[in-house]
């Protein structure tokens, strides 16, 4: 019969690495499992529009939107992300990265600016709701005339009258 001593194995340093990195892991997965649910991660997978006021910076927006035209029709999303499953989520995951990051480390724009990718997203958007009206002026105009732009003229109508 062996002893207590002989008949343990010894932790190796492979294993001591390998436990360390599990650690690691556990406490990032912990630390984003616990950022996720603080930011109320999962309202923004919905089409829910009081979830884009999670982040103080979207009030103005959001208040813009209920007064404005589009208000009955239309919510963020209709508007802010592709139709398609994959676009729209993928979408998603791009804007909840760079506002968390941009909230995180106090480095984004005041007021918020849309991006020249969400730009678009929303100009796609607005000629597929607005095919029927739009269908003259893309078939004339749309290639010929650069700097075309729904938003350009109509930066109103989403987000209500500018102040």
């Amino acid at each position: 019969m062996g002893t207590a001593a002989t008949s343990r194995r010894s932790v190796g340093p492979g294993t001591r690495a390998m436990i360390a990195l599990g650690a690691g892991l556990g406490v990032l997965a912990g630390m984003g499992v616990f950022a996720f649910d603080y930011a109320e991660g999962s309202s923004y997978l919905s089409n829910e529009p009081s979830a884009c006021v999670n982040c103080h910076i979207m009030r103005d927006q959001f208040d813009a939107w209920q007064k404005s035209p589009h208000h009955a029709n239309a919510t963020c999303n209709d508007c802010h992300v592709p139709q398609d499953f994959v676009g729209k989520y993928a979408t998603k995951m791009d804007h909840g990265y760079r506002h968390s990051k941009g909230f995180t480390f106090q480095d984004f724009h005041e007021p918020i600016r849309i991006t020249p990718g969400s730009l678009r997203v929303v100009e796609a958007n607005c000629v597929r709701c607005h095919e029927a009206i739009t269908s003259e002026i893309r078939s004339h105009a749309w290639e010929e005339i650069e700097g075309v732009s729904c938003v350009k003229c109509h930066a109103g109508i989403g987000h209500g009258p500018r102040r």
